[in-house]
């Protein structure tokens, strides 16, 4: 059995990871897995240590190379796998997310489809994205704001949205059934 190696493997909560094989050529993953972990000064050698057995610098090194992946993939389309427990991670660099439960598939859609359902997310034991916990705080407290905010731009978008129909004398008050909706007490 092979080892486990830093670009196969990620550990939780620790980095996002290339593990899509972008291109069938095993050499050609291999060059631009190395490209990358020289770009960010990381050791070849670590490539084949154990994630479990970088520092911290060396895990945040590796999220720089994923990071990289990414911005290969908008500049060539070519398609990049994050595997990754950081939410806001997954909200900054996703186009589609993939929810594992249990060796199943418990969600697939667009990243906006996926937060929108941030109560099955945490009923998963997952997190969702720190701003997405604010908006359901709201949303529980009784403010109507929409419940699948997951980024900061959109998260002000919704803000000055809501200034503005307040302005416009309009009620932000939810009904009471609706405030139970997308609640933040598991967050």
């Amino acid at each position: 059995m092979e080892p486990i190696r830093v670009y196969d493997n990620p550990p939780r909560d620790a980095w996002p990871a290339l593990t899509a094989r972008v291109t069938h050529d095993d050499a050609e993953i291999d060059r631009r897995v190395h490209e990358a972990a020289d770009f960010v000064g990381l050791d070849p050698a670590l490539l084949e240590r154990s994630p479990f057995e970088l520092s911290g610098g060396q895990k945040r090194r590796v999220a720089v190379a994923g990071v990289m992946a990414m911005k290969y993939h908008k500049k060539t389309g070519t398609t990049v796998l994050l595997v990754s427990h950081s939410m806001e991670d997954i909200a900054k660099y996703a186009n589609r997310v993939l929810v594992m439960s249990n060796k199943k598939i418990a969600m697939y859609d667009t990243v906006e489809k996926v937060f929108a359902r941030a109560p099955e997310l945490l009923e998963l034991g997952l997190s969702v994205p720190q701003v997405t916990k604010i908006f359901l705080k709201l949303r529980e407290m009784g403010v109507d704001v929409p419940a699948d905010v997951y980024t900061i731009p959109y998260a002000v978008k919704m803000i000055l949205e809501a200034k503005r129909r307040r302005e416009a004398g309009e009620s932000l008050v939810l009904p009471r059934e609706a405030k139970k909706e997308g609640g933040a007490a598991g967050c």
